[in-house]
């Protein structure tokens, strides 16, 4: 099991995260860490890597719905739909990625177990971001969480980036990656390959 920390390591650290053909990874930090974004530079040609970004399924439900109708409202109907795909996803043979707030741990041992099961491993990436930056990012796409929601991410998120840092990847995962906001933003691509 093994951490890479890049942070502090923008423009001199890789522009490529690769795993192997096959294997599940979660994508987690704080609400506008930049997980979407990070996640949209997969290179995946082909369309086999199967992408679960929980703002897809809010997108849908938006387009859906009375423009007026706040988040809140139809929140668990996101939440519900994002879980079902996910959960759809994890059962296929395949390289998979995934968008997950990391505050509960239970998604990440789903994963692992049905990564387990298919033979292959679940890999970690955690953006670790201020606070202010987050929150700003948010502001920034007229998309924000509540500040006590905010608030329940943020201890999660510091205390899983703690022990990460500290101890290596959290139960389940074979490795976690550490990026800061301009490690991150320093990554041109995501990929899957089979010589890796």
């Amino acid at each position: 099991m093994t951490v890479h920390d890049l942070r502090g390591t923008a423009g001199i650290g890789p522009r490529t995260l690769a795993w192997p053909a096959g294997h599940r990874v979660v994508v987690s930090g704080l609400p506008g860490a930049g997980k979407s974004t990070l996640m949209a530079r997969l290179d995946d040609p082909d369309g086999a890597v199967i992408r679960v970004d929980s703002q897809d399924a809010r997108d849908r439900w938006a387009r859906r719905l009375p423009a007026r109708l706040p988040y809140a409202v139809y929140r668990p109907l996101v939440r519900a739909a994002h879980h079902l795909r996910l959960a759809r996803a994890a059962r296929t043979a395949g390289s998979l990625v995934v968008h997950d707030c990391g505050r509960r741990g239970w998604v990440r041992r789903r994963l692992a177990a049905t990564a387990r099961r298919r033979g292959v491993a679940l890999h970690l990436v955690l953006i670790d971001v201020p606070p202010d930056l987050a929150v700003a990012r948010q502001e920034e796409r007229g998309r924000s969480v509540s500040a006590r929601a905010f608030r329940r991410h943020r201890a999660a998120m510091a205390e899983l980036v703690a022990d990460v840092a500290a101890g290596g990847p959290p139960p389940g995962c074979a490795s976690a990656t550490l990026l800061d906001a301009e490690a991150a933003a320093a990554i041109r691509l995501l990929c899957f390959t089979p010589d890796r």
